[in-house]
């Protein structure tokens, strides 16, 4: 491995290690006096959701003792053992499945009952949307499995994917935090949706919903989505505009990841420039534009003068055109390959921070100039690829896959450009 390809992975590795969850929760608990409450004989119960869950609940146990009950719902291969007092679960992600059902219940029965002196911790990070779930009376989990599935392919939008899952759910938009009262709801969350909407992430289940019923159809006639008569009626309902039982506190996004990611580059001696922590487009698209800047800056020196490092954060979106094997990250780094091209000292890479992109068992991807030369040596073209979603199997044909293994937290994507 070239010492530039040996330099992203140090970045990107020393990124997502200063967003790991247990630092967030200490800080966020921090903040909150759970005393007064304890001494009236108040209860804590942990509620703890997504792909961060396991490490946001052993965080918070270290930290308050062994007196807290409750269930952790995570992604499969996402817990990492027990937790004295508390059930663990593991679940379907993107698409719920029957486990996701059984957390949720088993989550639910511990808040059901509590008083107005018991405090549920809510710890929420990013796939909390698929990981919690049980469908409002008439919707099924194939109803919701087959929805989710029909938004994820037609590219639409995180928050419009979150948009129609709060309109078909008993605990999403709010419904948590009203089936906890009159019991104080405590949220700290890792967020993996650009700006910090508390009522998007994890489709919002303690947050007054700003969406409504309207959005929810808009969506559907958007994307001509194949929805069941019975299905568009209870979208017609509406989710919870006020709450105030709730207390929030976001303690890890995509900003800290930038941030951490440009002090790790200028550690290693490269200037850092960070273009935005908002990226939302085609991600094919958003390699195109990052292989365009690396062309600038290889040509001109604009914007920024090299060895530096050019990076955006965000979550791009991929239209399913093909049947292959890929995710947005390995289709953004395959796309920058494309466009780097015969460039010298410049490495592209794109990474989900949860360590897990799409359907693979890969963070994202790592391009350099040479990688379009190697893989039409093995007669396989980028756009073909592109046009397949196959971005994953050309990657691994010439060793360009980011593979970490979950990292136990969810706070979106970044993408690097490394000129040297």
């Amino acid at each position: 491995m070239s010492k530039l390809r040996e330099d992203a992975v140090t970045i990107m590795k020393q990124a997502i290690s200063a967003v790991l969850p247990e630092a967030a929760v200490r800080e966020a608990l921090a903040r909150e006096d759970f005393t007064a409450r304890r001494k009236k004989g108040g209860r804590v119960v942990v509620a703890a959701i997504g792909k961060a869950a396991w490490r946001m609940a052993r965080a918070a146990a270290d930290s308050l003792g062994a007196s807290i009950t409750g269930a952790v719902v995570t992604k499969y291969e996402h817990s990492m053992g027990d937790i004295p007092g508390l059930e663990i679960f593991e679940a379907g992600h993107p698409v719920p499945d029957g486990n996701t059902i059984k957390g949720t219940e088993a989550l639910l029965r511990h808040v059901k009952g509590l008083g107005p002196d018991d405090t549920v911790l809510f710890l929420v990070s990013g796939g909390g949307s698929a990981l919690f779930e049980l469908p409002s009376e008439g919707v099924s989990l194939e109803d919701m499995a087959d929805v989710t599935s029909q938004l994820l392919a037609c590219g639409a939008d995180i928050v419009e994917i979150n948009t129609i899952r709060k309109h078909l759910s008993s605990v999403k938009g709010g419904r948590f935090a009203q089936l906890c009262a009159p019991a104080h709801v405590f949220m700290t969350v890792l967020s993996d949706v650009l700006g910090d909407r508390l009522d998007s992430i994890a489709s919002g289940p303690a947050w007054p919903d700003s969406s409504t019923s309207a959005e929810a159809l808009a969506i559907v006639k958007k994307y001509g989505l194949n929805i069941p008569p019975h299905l568009l009626e209870i979208l017609k309902s509406e989710t919870p505009k006020t709450l105030d039982n709730v207390t929030a506190v976001v303690t890890g996004s995509v900003t800290a990841l930038c941030a951490a990611a440009a002090k790790a580059a200028e550690g290693l001696g490269y200037s850092p420039l960070l273009l935005t922590t908002t990226l939302a487009c085609e991600a094919r698209d958003a390699g195109s534009f990052l292989a365009s800047i690396a062309h600038e800056i290889c040509a001109s020196g604009r914007p920024i003068k090299a060895p530096c490092a050019v990076i955006a954060g965000g979550e791009t979106v991929v239209h399913l055109t093909g049947k292959g094997k890929g995710g947005r990250n390995q289709e953004l780094a395959l796309s920058a390959g494309e466009g780097i091209s015969g460039l010298k000292n410049v490495v592209i890479a794109s990474v989900g921070s949860d360590g897990t992109d799409g359907p693979t068992d890969a963070a994202g991807g790592l391009v350099d100039g040479e990688t379009k030369e190697q893989l039409k040596g093995l007669r396989i073209s980028i756009p073909e690829v592109l046009k397949n979603n196959d971005a994953y199997t050309a990657l691994k044909a010439v060793d360009s896959l980011l593979i970490t293994g979950p990292t136990g937290t969810n706070v979106n994507d970044f993408a690097l450009a490394l000129i040297g």
